[in-house]
């Protein structure tokens, strides 16, 4: 069976489906991020939003930097143990991950954009 390479790695259609979905209803702490984040305009890296990784689906992703972006809202404060799995998940995967609250992006996005350009240079 040939390897069909459109495939965004380990991803299934229903996930890329998903995260299509989710681009379209972003939040208002994630829409105030990805205005600071799209079209390279933070130290000229190049994000993607609602980016499916295997069965997993990120806010934000900057494939040169291999670097994961979430934004957590008041849901995240209830499924700790799972949002700290799928870190550790995609950490082993490689991947850098980087949480921040709705409200430290609302309220400090300076601060915010300054910790991405720190860890994008790691």
């Amino acid at each position: 069976m040939a390897k069909n390479t459109s495939r965004i790695r380990g991803t299934t259609r229903e996930i890329e489906q998903a995260a299509r979905d989710l681009r379209k209803q972003l939040t208002p702490a994630e829409a105030k991020l990805w205005q600071a984040l799209r079209r390279r305009q933070l130290a000229g890296l190049k994000f993607r939003c609602q980016h499916p990784i295997g069965r997993f689906i990120v806010d934000f992703y900057c494939a040169s930097c291999k670097l994961a972006i979430e934004v957590d809202g008041e849901i995240h404060t209830q499924q700790k143990d799972y949002d700290e799995a799928r870190t550790e998940q995609l950490e082993v995967f490689g991947y850098q991950v980087l949480r921040f609250s709705n409200q430290e992006v609302l309220n400090n996005l300076p601060a915010v954009l300054s910790r991405i350009v720190e860890a994008a240079s790691k």
